[in-house]
């Protein structure tokens, strides 16, 4: 199936930029590169690796507009926390190769993008993580790969843990049963695409299907608080980063 989009919001602007985190590391090897999944898509990918590891590595997912700016120095970010990661670009198999600037027409595509579109680029980006350490992998994502990073939790991935930041939770509803590892919720509490019941709704499913899971709800935060350019959330933020950590760290 595809994933339903919404339009009525848009993540943010060009000139923000993500939060730092609590600094363990300087980064190393960086760049982009270009992966293949196992359906022969190709796909841009970024990867940032750090010099003192903290023993797990990541499978970067972005927001709806695909591997922007944004996502480049999300990856170096989880770098500099130790984390060794590979963001990937989603909408490689209708957009091919080119950049995901702010002309991108992201709708286009994601209207197209299916759940096994996800999962084989994820399962590329995976290899490529596993061909520097045998950590192991989670999986982040934001708005709508939010909740693909969710489902990812319930395939054959099978990650260690999987994050999710203003997810939708009808993108993982119907294979809340098959989920195999932990959940960070990462919530904003005055989100507009996904209501404070949608969000209740699926801790429930979640409980009662005994999965594991953390719900964290930032009270009167906006979708797409996650951003350095929004000073009045910097300390939702960084929680949000000892959140990501602490799970990291739990689940590794």
């Amino acid at each position: 199936m595809a994933e339903a989009v919404d339009t009525l919001f848009m993540c943010f602007s060009s000139d923000q930029h993500p939060p730092e985190p609590p600094k363990s590391s300087e980064v190393g090897d960086h760049g982009p590169l270009v992966l293949t999944a196992g359906d022969g898509n190709r796909f841009s990918a970024f990867e940032a690796v750090p010099v003192t590891p903290r023993g797990a590595s990541l499978v970067l997912l972005p927001d709806i507009r695909g591997m922007h700016a944004f996502y480049t120095d999300l990856a170096l970010c989880c770098a500099m926390a130790g984390i060794d990661t590979v963001a990937l670009d989603p909408f490689g198999r209708s957009a091919g190769l080119s950049a995901r600037d702010d002309d991108f027409d992201f709708m286009a595509h994601a209207s197209r993008l299916t759940p096994q579109d996800v999962l084989a680029d994820a399962h590329a980006a995976a290899a490529r993580l596993h061909e520097r350490s045998g950590d192991p992998v989670f999986t982040l994502g934001f708005c709508m790969f939010g909740g693909h990073s969710w489902r990812l939790a319930a395939t054959d991935l099978y990650p260690a843990g999987s994050i999710g930041f203003y997810g939708r939770p009808s993108t993982v509803e119907d294979v809340v049963s098959d989920i195999s590892a932990p959940l960070l919720i990462l919530a904003a509490g005055a989100d507009k695409a996904t209501s404070p019941e949608e969000n209740a709704k699926f801790v429930r499913s979640l409980n009662q299907g005994a999965k594991v899971n953390d719900f964290v709800v930032y009270p009167g935060a906006p979708h797409s608080f996650f951003d350095r350019g929004f000073e009045q959330w910097q300390d939702e933020c960084s929680d949000a980063w000892l959140q990501i950590l602490a799970f990291i760290d739990r689940n590794r």
